[in-house]
C-alpha cells in the first residue's frame, strides 16, 4: 500500500496486477509506504477501512480517495498458476508443477480446494468494511499506461515502470465449459474489471 499526501491518493496492492513494478516506480513519491510483508503490503479494503483510513483522517485535508488495479480474471488466476509452477515451487503444497491449467481451475471452482489452489477474488480484496466505502478509483492491469498517466499528472513527475516478478509460461488452455463455470463464478470480479475500463476521474 502507498500513500500520497498532497493528491490526497492511496493505491491498494492486489497481489498480481504488477503492484511490485508500481511499487518500485511510485514508492520514492509517497509519504506512506507498507511493503515488504506479504501481510503488509497487500492490506485488503476492508483493512484499509479499520486500520489506515482512521489514521489518515488526522492529515488535515480532503478525504484520502483509494485506488487499485485489477485484472481480467482468468489472466489473474493464471499468473498465480504461473507463478507456483517455479522450480523453487517443487515439492511444496502450493506448488502447481504437474498440474494443468485446467486442472488448476477446476480445483479452484471446488468446495475443498487444495492449497496451490487456495485462492481468493479480487472482488473479496476490494470489498470494504461494513458501513464503509470500496475503491474511488479502478484501473484496468492490461493498460497500464492509463495508470502511469494518471500518477504522473497527480504527482506531477516522470514516472518508469520496468517489469519485474515475472512469472514463467505456461499452458493456460481450458475447455470452453470450464471457462464458461469460472466466468459465471467470478461474475463480481469480472464487473470490477469491466468498470476498471472507464476513465479515471
Amino acid at each position: 500500500m502507498l500513500g500520497f499526501v498532497a493528491p490526497r491518493l492511496v493505491l491498494l496492492s492486489i497481489p498480481k496486477t504488477g503492484t511490485t513494478a508500481l511499487e518500485a516506480a511510485l514508492a520514492p513519491k509517497a509519504e506512506i509506504v507498507l511493503r515488504s510483508r506479504p501481510e503488509i503490503k497487500h492490506l485488503t479494503m476492508s483493512q484499509y477501512n479499520l486500520r489506515i483510513e482512521p489514521l489518515l483522517r488526522n492529515i488535515p485535508g480532503p478525504r484520502f480517495r483509494v485506488a487499485a488495479v485489477v485484472r481480467e480474471p482468468i489472466s489473474w488466476l493464471g499468473s498465480w498458476y504461473r507463478y507456483r509452477q517455479r522450480p523453487q515451487t517443487l515439492g511444496q503444497p502450493n506448488s502447481t508443477i504437474g498440474i494443468s491449467f485446467e486442472g488448476f481451475i477446476q480445483d479452484y471452482l471446488s468446495d475443498e480446494r487444495p492449497p496451490y489452489a487456495a485462492l481468493g477474488r479480487q472482488s473479496g480484496f476490494l470489498s470494504p468494511a461494513p458501513g464503509k466505502r470500496g475503491p474511488d478509483i479502478l484501473f484496468q492491469y492490461e493498460r497500464m499506461d492509463e495508470v502511469l498517466r494518471h500518477f504522473k499528472e497527480v504527482l506531477k513527475t516522470e514516472l518508469r515502470l520496468n517489469r519485474v516478478n515475472v512469472s514463467p509460461t505456461a499452458d493456460m488452455t481450458l475447455s470452453e465449459t470450464t471457462a464458461s463455470r469460472l466466468r459465471e463464478v467470478l461474475a463480481d470480479d469480472y464487473a470490477l474489471w469491466e468498470s476498471a475500463a472507464r476513465p479515471a476521474p
